[in-house]
C-alpha cells in the first residue's frame, strides 16, 4: 500500500520538498536494505528486551529506596516519607526505539527537591550502587557536560543522570514534557531534563514514526562504520542523529526509509552550514530560560554545525562539532551520498555504503595518549574523565596552530584536502600537550597513580589489535602523492612513555593523535 500524496498538515518551518510516492523498486530496496539491518544485529530479540525491562525495573526500585533513605534521614514527617519518590524516565536510542543490543540505556532520575545531585547522587547513590553484586564497572562522571553515573547493571551498560524538581513528593504519573517541570529547576538540571523532553516530542514531528526509527538505526550504525559516532569528541551522538533524520522526513513526508537514507546525504552534503538544522520555530517561555539564538548570544555564533532541539528551552546538541570534525563530516556526507546514487545505478550494494575505513594502513605519524592507574577501578574512573576531555585537545591543537593541523576523533581513510602549508613547517605543540595534561589532572575525583603520558608512534609501531582480525598489512596503501608536507615538534618533555618501560599499573592506549600532512587525525586505540 502506497503512502499518501499529501499530509493533511505540514511538520517543519518549510513546505516538503517531494511529496513523491514509492515505487516498485524502491520498495525492492527498501527490503534489501531492512535485512541488511537485520543481519547485521541491531534489532534485540525477545531476550535482550526482556532483561533491558528487568534493568529498568530493578533500578525504579533501586532509586525509590534511595530517596526514602534519604527523606527518613533529613527527619521528614511520616506522610512525606510513605510518599517519597523518585521516576526513572528513559531517553536517547531506547526511549526513540532504535537501540542496539549493544547500545546503552540512557535514563534520568528525577527526584524532589531536597535531594541533591551533587551529595546525594554522586556519593551517597553510587555507595548504594558499589555496594550491589548485579553492579559492575561504576564510573561516576559529575563533571561533564551532562554530569552522569555509567555503570553495568547485570552485564547491561546504563547511563543515570538525575534532576531534581521543584516538589516534595514527585508523583509516578509526572509529566516531564509539560514546562511546567522547569519551574524553580536550576540550569543543570534544566539541561538534564532536556534530553528526556526532546526525546518525548521528536517522535510528535515527523510523519512515519516507524520511517523515521529505521532510518535513525540505519544511519547510526552507518556513522560507527564511518567514525563519526560520538557526541564526547566533537561529533554527533543519538539525539543529533535523530534531529537530522526527523528534518529530512519532514522535507520527503511520503519516502519509505530507503529514500530517506538517500535523501539524507543529497540534503546534508548541500547543507550550508552553519545554518541552523530545525523542526519547528524557537519559542521563548514566560520562563525566561535561555534559548539558542546567535543574535543574542555571542557563544552560539561560534557553533559550526547548530542541530536545535525542539523542546523548551532550545539548545544546540552539537555544541561539541569543531572546525576540524565538521570537515570530517562533510566529508563522510558525500562519500554516503556518493555510494547511494551508485545503489540507484545498481553499480554498488548497501553493504558498500557500511564498509569501515582501515585508518591505520594510511597514515605515519601518531601521538599516542598513554593512560595509567593503579587498579582497573581507578583506571576506569580515570579514562571517563580523560575521554570528556579529548575535545579540549583538539581545540588547542586548531588554536595554538591557526587552524593548519585539524584532528578529528576516529579512524578515517580519506584525507582532506586542507591549507598548503609551507615545505619544512614545523608545529612545536608541547606548549599545547602541557596545557592539556594540567587540565586533565584538575579531575576531582584523581587519586594516585592516575597519569597520562604523551609520545610519538610511527604506523609499524601500531599494534596488531588495532588492524581487522589482528593483523597487521605488510605494507601501507600508497597515498596520494603531496608536494608539500609538514611536521610536528611534539616534544619528549610532555611525558613521552618508553616502549620498554614497565608500570606496576593497569595501562590503558586511549587515543592516537594523527598529523599526517595538511590532515591530522585522532583515534581511539582500545
Amino acid at each position: 500500500m502506497l503512502p499518501s500524496q499529501g499530509l493533511s498538515k505540514n511538520l517543519g518551518l518549510t513546505k516538503p520538498i517531494s511529496l513523491t510516492a514509492p515505487t516498485e523498486t524502491d520498495y525492492i530496496r527498501n527490503n534489501q536494505l531492512q535485512k541488511f539491518l537485520e543481519d547485521a544485529g541491531l534489532y534485540e530479540n525477545s531476550e535482550d528486551a526482556s532483561k533491558s525491562q528487568h534493568v529498568l525495573g530493578r533500578i525504579r526500585e533501586i532509586v525509590k529506596d534511595w530517596v526514602k533513605q534519604l527523606t527518613r534521614l533529613r527527619g521528614y514527617p511520616d506522610q512525606i516519607f510513605k510518599d517519597a519518590n523518585a521516576v526513572i524516565f528513559t531517553f536517547g536510542s531506547y526511549h526513540l526505539e532504535v537501540h542496539c543490543p549493544a547500545d546503552d540505556i540512557e535514563m534520568l532520575c528525577v527526584g524532589p527537591s531536597y535531594v541533591n545531585q551533587e551529595e546525594d547522587f554522586f556519593y551517597t547513590l553510587r555507595y548504594i550502587l558499589e555496594d550491589m553484586e548485579e553492579v559492575t564497572e561504576l564510573q561516576p562522571l559529575p563533571d561533564g557536560h551532562v554530569p552522569v553515573m555509567k555503570f553495568k547493571f547485570d552485564g547491561k551498560q546504563v547511563d543515570l543522570l538525575y534532576a531534581s524538581v521543584s516538589v516534595l513528593v514527585v508523583p509516578d504519573d509526572l509529566d516531564i514534557s509539560a514546562v511546567s517541570v522547569l519551574y524553580g529547576v536550576d540550569k543543570p538540571s534544566v539541561v538534564t531534563l532536556n534530553g528526556c523532553r526532546v526525546a518525548d516530542l521528536i517522535p510528535k514531528l515527523v510523519p512515519n514514526v516507524e520511517h523515521f526509527r529505521t532510518t535513525v538505526r540505519c544511519l547510526k550504525y552507518w556513522a560507527k562504520k564511518r567514525g563519526i559516532y560520538s557526541n564526547a569528541t566533537g561529533f554527533l551522538g543519538d539525539a543529533s542523529w535523530a534531529l537530522l533524520v526527523a528534518r529530512v522526513c519532514q522535507l520527503y513526508p511520503n519516502d519509505i526509509p530507503c529514500m530517506l537514507v538517500r535523501h539524507f546525504f543529497r540534503v546534508y552534503t548541500q547543507w550550508r552550514w552553519p545554518n541552523p538544522v530545525l523542526l519547528c520555530a524557537i519559542e521563548d517561555d514566560e520562563l525566561g530560560l535561555s534559548v539558542w539564538d546567535p543574535r543574542k548570544n555571542p557563544r552560539d555564533r561560534t557553533h559550526h554545525m547548530p542541530i536545535i532541539t525542539p523542546a523548551y528551552p532550545c539548545m544546540n546538541s552539537s555544541y561539541n562539532v569543531s572546525d576540524s570534525t565538521l570537515r570530517v563530516m562533510r566529508e563522510q556526507f558525500q562519500f554516503g551520498n556518493k555510494i547511494c546514487e551508485e545503489i540507484e545505478l545498481n553499480k554498488s550494494q548497501w553493504k558498500d555504503l557500511f564498509e569501515p575505513c582501515m585508518f591505520f594502513k594510511s597514515y605515519k605519524n601518531y601521538l599516542q595518549l598513554d593512560m595509567v592507574a593503579a587498579d582497573a577501578d581507578d583506571l576506569r574512573a580515570w579514562k571517563g574523565w580523560v575521554e570528556s576531555q579529548l575535545i579540549k585537545l583538539t581545540l588547542m591543537i586548531e588554536r595554538d596552530t591557526c587552524g593548519k593541523l585539524q584532528c578529528h576523533p576516529y579512524p578515517q581513510e580519506y584525507r582532506k584536502e586542507g591549507e598548503v602549508i609551507q615545505q619544512g613547517q614545523q608545529f612545536d605543540i608541547r606548549g599545547t600537550i602541557d596545557e592539556f595534561r594540567h587540565s586533565v589532572n584538575m579531575y576531582i575525583l584523581w587519586k594516585p597513580g592516575m597519569d597520562i603520558y604523551v609520545s610519538h608512534v610511527r604506523r609499524e609501531q601500531i599494534p596488531c589489535y588495532a588492524f581487522p582480525d589482528g593483523y597487521k598489512p605488510s605494507r601501507a596503501p600508497r597515498l596520494q602523492q603531496r608536494k608539500q608536507s609538514s611536521h610536528i615538534d611534539h616534544g619528549g618533555s610532555s611525558g613521552s612513555a618508553s616502549a620498554g618501560r614497565q608500570l606496576n599499573k593497569d595501562i590503558l592506549k586511549l587515543a592516537q593523535y594523527l598529523f599526517e600532512n595538511k590532515l591530522d587525525n585522532f583515534t581511539y586505540l582500545n
